[in-house]
């Protein structure tokens, strides 16, 4: 995925010591905006590619069922590579909202490609959601699997099983404590970095206001709440969602029964196509 970072800007150079001088005052703006946009536009990545996951897991079910599973197999490795892809546009789409807080501007011209790969690896090193990727696989194979062996346990089960938890356990409380409303409902959830545990925006914000210095309402959670580290991260949204996708029957699962009811219909229609050849 190409940057939208203003191309002037990775040929940057100050002339003189000017301090904060209104250009530099503009090329920060610039460069906050472009991290904006930049990073909506690959979240907006990662949920077609997940679409698009959904529809292959639809299809390669079809595939099954019909007693082709030399088209099972290709589905699976074009799945391999998108998740790979996946995961890696979503650890950019949030390096990227860094990039202005580490940018520090000097005589030298700015290597932003070489920053932005910096903050990847700060993102790759501080997540606990390394497992999206083998979650989403063994979701397409356990759709596979569950087409002939329903109710049966999958082989490698025991070592799945503790891949399977990674995501889980990303997830350190169900509902907001302030609100008590379920997390899988929250609009606009978003989680301390510094504990993990995920509130309700408007509220917890405002808790921190009205309070000097607060702790995390979680009962015995000792740490100290700030507003730099409350937000929503890329891998809170997907987590979430996996959630919801887990639990199918949850009145609130609207929107992932919408994208499952797309990729089936996008997998019945693609079968058709592919028994007129």
């Amino acid at each position: 995925m190409q940057s939208s970072f203003p191309p002037f800007l990775f040929a940057e150079k100050k002339k003189g010591n000017r301090g904060s001088s209104p250009e530099m005052s503009s090329a920060a703006t610039k460069l906050a905006t472009a991290a904006d946009t930049t990073s909506a536009e690959a979240q907006t990545l990662v949920l077609d590619m997940r679409k698009a996951l959904s529809s292959m897991k639809s299809l390669a079910v079809e595939y099954e069922r019909a007693g082709k599973p030399d088209k099972v197999k290709q589905l699976e490795d074009a799945v391999q590579e998108l998740v790979a892809s996946y995961e890696d546009c979503a650890y950019l789409a949030e390096a990227v909202k860094k990039v202005p807080g580490a940018y520090q501007p000097s005589d030298q011209a700015t290597d932003f490609r070489k920053l932005i790969d910096a903050e990847v690896d700060k993102v790759k090193g501080t997540s606990r959601s390394s497992g999206h990727k083998d979650q989403l696989i063994r979701q397409f194979k356990e759709a596979v699997w569950d087409v002939h062996h329903a109710g049966q346990p999958m082989p490698g089960d025991e070592q799945e099983e503790l891949v399977m938890t990674s995501t889980q356990n990303s997830i350190l409380n169900m509902h907001c404590p302030l609100t008590l409303k379920p997390i899988v409902e929250l609009e606009n959830p978003v989680r301390c970095m510094d504990c993990r545990h995920i509130y309700d925006k408007d509220p917890i914000m405002s808790h921190i206001r009205r309070s000097k210095a607060p702790n995390c309402p979680v009962a015995g959670c000792p740490a100290v709440l700030q507003v730099a580290r409350i937000f929503c991260d890329t891998f809170l949204r997907m987590e979430i969602e996996e959630l919801r996708s887990s639990r199918p029957s949850a009145p609130n699962a609207t929107e992932v029964e919408d994208i499952s009811d797309q990729g089936e219909d996008e997998a019945e229609d693609l079968m058709d196509d592919d028994e007129d050849e």
